[in-house]
């Protein structure tokens, strides 16, 4: 086999493996590009929702039958989101109850499951 021979067969070789890089490359930029944006907000906005947070998050320590629970509380752009475990109904309602009296609250959401066997 010549030396001419052997590399036209290194190159046939090759050429389809860098033609399937290349394709890879530009199938994952298009996906990163068709990726949602994360969420983001203009600072005055996440302010705001840092002290709404900051308020539920008080009204829940400061009452008797939610200080006790774990309750993660998030605000994005003034909607409360509740995540966490109570030992009852009755506290999951309180904690809702609280979150919504709070100013600058415009929607809760309700992600509290409850433990116990109330």
């Amino acid at each position: 086999m010549s030396a001419a021979t052997r590399t036209s067969q290194k190159i046939g070789v090759r050429a389809p493996m860098a033609l399937s890089m290349a394709l890879l490359m530009v199938l994952g930029t298009a996906l990163v590009a068709c990726a949602p944006a994360p969420r983001q907000q203009p600072a005055r906005e996440a302010i705001k929702d840092g002290v709404v947070t900051a308020k539920v998050k008080e009204a829940l320590t400061q009452d008797p039958l939610t200080r006790m629970h774990e309750i993660d509380v998030n605000t994005f752009r003034g909607t409360v989101q509740l995540r966490g475990f109570v030992e009852t109904r009755e506290a999951r309602e309180r904690a809702l109850e609280l979150a919504r009296a709070v100013r600058g609250v415009k929607k809760v959401e309700d992600a509290l499951q409850v433990r116990g066997g109330d």
